[in-house]
């Protein structure tokens, strides 16, 4: 690979980065917002929001995507005036603030597709304009980016002469970049040109004393260093702001307009040391940039002959004395910018930390660990089984000391996947507050459990369902203010996202204390689509679960949000696909309650291993609750499929496997019922052997066995044979729906059990 594939390999995997971290902070900056909408004296939300903005805005400039940076700038602009008191906030700033964060998704989504839409640099223009009209014309001029008017007096030094410090009323930057700058991705010009957006540079000096002979010069390295005079009217710490992410690798000197010589003095000394020529040079390249300060010149190392050839005329000679208190001031000053200052050290410190912290790592490399890990768990079984065969004890201990680090390894590997689901449930955040508005509601969104962790491919794929049943709740479920302060409510509703554990298994609720759900009404559509015959008596369970048949919908108005009957049957069919139920229950007036119910991963899980007819199947060893004999009110029915049994006292449902699936039992030997839970509910299930646990690796089953009843993948066995993952909640949903295939008696006996339980 040649050398400018390497770089742009480089640049493409920081450009992803730069992406990935965009979105972090377009987070940060809607959640400042937010609760700056609750809370305005909120200081630090505001600062929060103003940060972040800011490093999008320092980024994007980096990576050269100018449109980012110049609609960033415009909200950046009317954050600070918020800061510094210049405009207060109000309902239309936070709305117009809000709408940004969106428009820079937009312009963020254009950098990454490498696709420009005229409508996106429209819509950009538009509202740039109306922020610049929120913050009125006063605060406009006072934080514009550049400065356009002419220059100032010359600022006074501070003992009084006029021509200290430059004298044209300019910020002064000395930049000098490491050696490693260009190695770790900063690009010395990037920076000048995001300084750019601040103000105007009037004098610029590239520094190539640091440039080795030919022979000695390494092409990776930099060897740069600029002196530039900067005309702008922003504040130092925005100025110091533009070079945050180079502190590690620059050395950066700000001075103010009307900064003493004697600051200069002390940088030329910490520039050149006592090198007399090097000095002399400086001292030129300033005065050439249109410095006029006068200077006391160190030429106690060089003849007169070569100070006079060497150091041009134009720089006179001049005694300067500072004061104790002027010179503690300009050491601070240096200070604040040196290499050897506590903010550098502290910013340095920080990003170590982070850096030992965290390691950024492409999915599919993580995803390709945890299937070469699925292979080693397969491998490791066929090897513990082949030694079991051999009957060596030192094999089989061996094996087993292998089996228990791949297992070690196997929750490690995965744990690499797990995410808080806290982060997708602070997405609603925003979307409460839209849609609240929107439909003239007030409501108050409670998020519990967002610790709770969970694969972060099922975090992904659950947003959606998630973002539907919220919007479903505050359209249907909650009522208008009026109607609350009728019913005897507070006039804000109540809207609440929770997650938790349970049984190896993550639970996320949805619930409100909206009207619930008008069961007559659900009846009534019911019939009228002929789900069901008129006058059917239905237990709550099923009444609610009609609520997830396609185009279903009792609305009586179509609004923008929902009405028509389309999601509730696509929120369903995507928490099945990622191996979930969900379940409803709801109480008129009180308000209704969801309940998400999914498994911890979709890669592997610990498996309790059975055989039915000859045929293996496997049950999530988490729901497995107990093993027992065959009770002899099942043996009596063996030619049913299902019926109902006394278990210490408690009546449950059980289910034959082999007459369910069509398949002959194994009569020779003596069966078992194995008790599995689905949340509340607990069945049991007879099968012909208990063969114990099995760490199962899950494989997709083809397209052509999607049809199978209650199975929710495959897996392969140490001895090569496969084994079928069995889905318990599809297996009872199955097993009460499915009357064409469950005609004995005991059906509805059955059916009743698994509701009541």
């Amino acid at each position: 690979m040649s050398m400018n594939d390497d770089d742009a390999e480089i640049l493409a995997v920081a450009r992803a980065g730069f992406l990935d971290e965009a979105q972090e902070m377009l987070r940060q900056f809607e959640q400042g917002l937010l609760v700056l909408e609750e809370d305005p004296s909120d200081s630090e939300s505001l600062n929060a929001a103003f940060r972040a903005a800011h490093t999008i805005k320092g980024t994007a400039g980096m990576f050269g995507c100018d449109a980012v940076v110049s609609f960033t700038h415009e909200a950046e602009t009317l954050l600070e005036a918020l800061r510094s008191g210049s405009r207060q906030l109000d309902e239309d700033v936070v709305a117009a603030l809000l709408e940004s964060r969106d428009q820079i998704e937009l312009l963020l989504g254009e950098v990454q597709s490498g696709e420009e839409d005229p409508g996106v640099k429209a819509s950009s223009e538009a509202l740039a304009a109306r922020l610049r009209a929120l913050l009125g014309a006063t605060a406009a001029a006072a934080h514009a980016p550049a400065a356009t008017a002419p220059s100032q007096a010359p600022a006074t030094g501070a003992l009084g002469e006029p021509e200290d410090g430059g004298g044209d009323g300019c910020w002064h930057l000395s930049l000098r970049f490491g050696h490693e700058a260009l190695r770790n991705g900063l690009d010395p010009l990037a920076f000048l040109r995001y300084l750019a957006t601040l103000g105007e540079t009037r004098a610029l000096r590239c520094q190539t004393e640091a440039i080795p002979n030919l022979d000695e010069l390494d092409a990776e390295a930099c060897y740069l260093g600029f002196e530039l005079r900067f005309d702008s009217k922003a504040k130092r710490e925005d100025i110091e702001r533009v070079f945050e992410f180079a502190l590690e690798d620059s050395d950066v000197q700000i001075f103010e307009p009307g900064t003493a010589p004697a600051a200069f003095e002390e940088l030329a000394t910490r520039r050149c040391g006592e090198d007399p020529k090097a000095r002399a040079a400086l001292f030129q390249c300033w005065h050439e940039m249109g410095m006029r300060f006068k200077v006391r010149l160190e030429v106690a190392a060089v003849t007169a002959a070569e100070t006079e050839a060497e150091t041009p005329q134009a720089i006179p000679h001049i005694e300067r004395r500072v004061g104790p208190a002027e010179e503690g001031k300009t050491q601070k000053r240096s200070d604040r910018r040196s290499g050897e200052g506590e903010r550098r050290e502290g910013g340095r410190d920080r990003r170590a930390g982070d850096e030992t912290r965290f390691v950024r790592v492409r999915a599919d490399k993580l995803d390709k660990l945890i299937d070469l890990i699925g292979e080693l768990v397969i491998a490791g079984s066929g090897a513990q089984m082949m030694a079991h065969q051999e009957a060596s004890p030192l094999l089989v201990e061996a094996t087993q000391r292998v089996m228990d680090l791949v297992q070690e390894t196997r929750d490690g590997t995965l744990a690499l996947r797990m995410v808080p689901i806290g982060e997708t449930f602070g997405r609603f955040q925003r979307v409460v507050r839209d849609v609240s508005k929107q439909l003239g509601k007030e409501v108050d969104l409670v998020v519990t459990g967002g610790d709770t962790e969970l694969d972060k491919s099922m975090v992904d794929s659950i947003a959606d369902p998630l973002m539907h049943l919220v919007r479903n709740s505050m359209d249907h479920g909650l009522e208008t203010q009026e109607g609350r302060i009728a019913a005897g409510k507070p006039p804000m509703g109540r809207l609440a996202l929770n997650a938790y554990h349970d049984a190896g298994a993550v639970v996320i609720e949805v619930s409100d204390d909206g009207r619930g759900l008008a069961r007559e009404r659900i009846l009534a559509k019911a019939v009228e689509r002929g789900l069901i015959a008129e006058g059917q008596v239905l237990p709550d369970h099923e009444v609610w679960q009609l609520i997830f048949h396609a185009g279903f919908s009792t609305a009586e108005q179509v609004t923008d949000l929902s009405g028509r009957g389309v999601g509730m049957d696509v929120v369903k069919r995507n928490i099945e696909a990622l191996r979930g139920s969900i379940a409803l229950s709801s109480e008129v007036g009180r308000g209704t309650l969801t309940q998400i119910r999914l498994p911890l991963t979709l890669a592997m899980i610990d498996g309790f291993l059975t055989m039915v007819g000859g045929v293996n199947y496997v049950l999530p060893l988490s729901a497995v609750a107990e093993c027992i004999d065959v009770p002899a009110e099942c043996a009596a029915q063996n030619e049913r499929i299902s019926g109902t049994f006394d278990l210490r006292g408690e009546v449950l449902p059980w289910l034959d496997l082999a007459r369910f699936y069509g398949i002959s039992p194994d009569t020779s030997r003596r069966r078992s019922v194995v008790v599995v839970r689905d949340g509340q509910t607990r069945v049991g299930l007879i099968v012909d052997r208990l063969m114990g646990e099995h760490q199962t690796v899950i494989k997709p089953l083809s397209a052509i066995f999607q049809h199978l009843k209650a199975l929710a993948g495959s897996t392969i066995l140490g001895s090569g044979d496969v084994a079928l993952l069995l889905d318990v909640s599809g297996l009872l949903n199955a097993a009460i729906r499915n009357g064409q295939q469950i005609r004995q008696t005991g059906t509805a006996a059955f059916a009743h059990a698994v509701l009541k339980s």
